[in-house]
């Protein structure tokens, strides 16, 4: 069944004998190459000894049961180890994708709803880095811009692992799902007869790019600074401080004002430029491969409602998996996991079906 998992056995041996070589850490950017693929092979290579293994072992249990019949509980034990390591196999081997272990950029923007929006904006901040906070993520503010109430009417936040990433719970891997319209239902703080309203807030999330990944030419950027403003030091409003970037062959712009010197806005500004142009780069690939991805669970299409939250019924409910649960108090505190793992199993057996 698994026959093609054997030239994977190869290469994770053939890693295996590098990775003891010296030389080979010589070219640091090149080991760590080579030990990003060993640690993604590793799990598959594990699971496939397992389940060869058990194959052998329910051949000797079925010789042994023909003499006797004791062995028969055990080969039905041993049938269910080798079915449940088919199916871990199965999942292993679902194509990945190359950007699952980059830390992310994540943007919230205030939509439709006004003052209530940008509060709802507020609240899915405060979701994002309380689950980032479970799950052992750091976050950094890039920059935000706060409404008048207390909410925001665009915040960027940089989220990263920390340590050795497990294959398919890195930044992105999780929290890619995340990106689409995100729609609240419930009475807002400045409803004064009780009745509830309907808005929206847009969650952008793109793969951290490094500089290897994008290359800007310098003499593409158009680069204009201006006065900060809103909520902010002595800085704000006094000097030209705020840096706004345009990549002109694309049009993509990135802005920050959050910092207090126009050096460490450009440098914030570049960082999120990069992390765009590469999130075009790759929506441009899969355009190219719709036909390949139409069976696909869309599960990071932007342009739609992907999920509703119902303050009055504490139900969420994501339109895209059919996921619904009656615990958006503790969703909103940061327990995103059973909602993420949803779009994580709909998105695996898509491309299980696919394959």
């Amino acid at each position: 069944m698994f026959e093609a998992v054997e030239e994977l056995v190869a290469e994770h041996a053939d890693l295996e004998k590098k990775l003891v070589d010296p030389s080979v850490h010589a070219d640091q950017a090149g080991a760590r190459k080579l030990n990003k693929r060993y640690a993604e092979l590793t799990p598959i290579v594990a699971t496939y000894r397992s389940w060869r293994q058990t194959g052998d072992d329910i051949e000797t249990a079925r010789e042994l049961a023909a003499d006797d019949p004791d062995f028969a509980a055990e080969v039905k034990e041993l049938d269910k180890q080798r079915e449940e390591l088919t199916e871990k196999l199965r999942l292993l081997l679902v194509p990945r994708d190359p950007s699952d272990d980059k830390d992310v950029i994540l943007e919230i923007k205030a939509g439709a709803g006004g003052d209530e929006s940008a509060l709802f904006a507020g609240d899915l901040l405060r979701m994002y880095l309380r689950y980032a906070e479970r799950v052992g993520w750091k976050t950094e503010i890039i920059d935000a811009t706060e409404s008048e109430l207390g909410g925001y009417k665009d915040v960027q936040v940089a989220v990263k692992a920390r340590g050795q990433i497990e294959p398919g719970q890195g930044v992105w891997a999780r929290l890619k799902y995340e990106g689409g319209v995100h729609r609240v239902q419930r009475v807002p703080a400045t409803e004064s007869q009780g009745r509830i309203h309907t808005s929206a807030a847009g969650v952008l999330v793109t793969p951290e790019a490094e500089e290897v990944d994008v290359e800007i030419n310098p003499n593409d950027l158009r680069i204009d600074v201006y006065r900060s403003s809103g909520p902010g030091g002595q800085s704000v409003n006094t000097t030209d401080s705020a840096v706004r970037i345009t990549h002109i062959p694309t049009g993509v712009v990135a802005s920050c004002q959050n910092e207090k010197s126009q050096l460490q806005n450009k440098e914030q500004a570049l960082r999120i430029l990069r992390s765009r142009l590469l999130a075009a780069a790759q929506e441009e690939a899969e355009r190219e491969a719709a036909d390949a991805r139409r069976s696909q669970v869309r599960t990071v299409d932007r342009s739609e409602k992907i999920r509703t939250y119902n303050f009055p019924e504490n139900r969420i409910s994501d339109h895209r998996v059919g996921f619904k649960a009656y615990n958006l108090d503790q969703v909103l505190d940061g327990d995103l996991a059973a909602v993420i793992q949803a779009c994580v199993d709909a998105d695996s057996a898509a491309k299980l079906a696919a394959a």
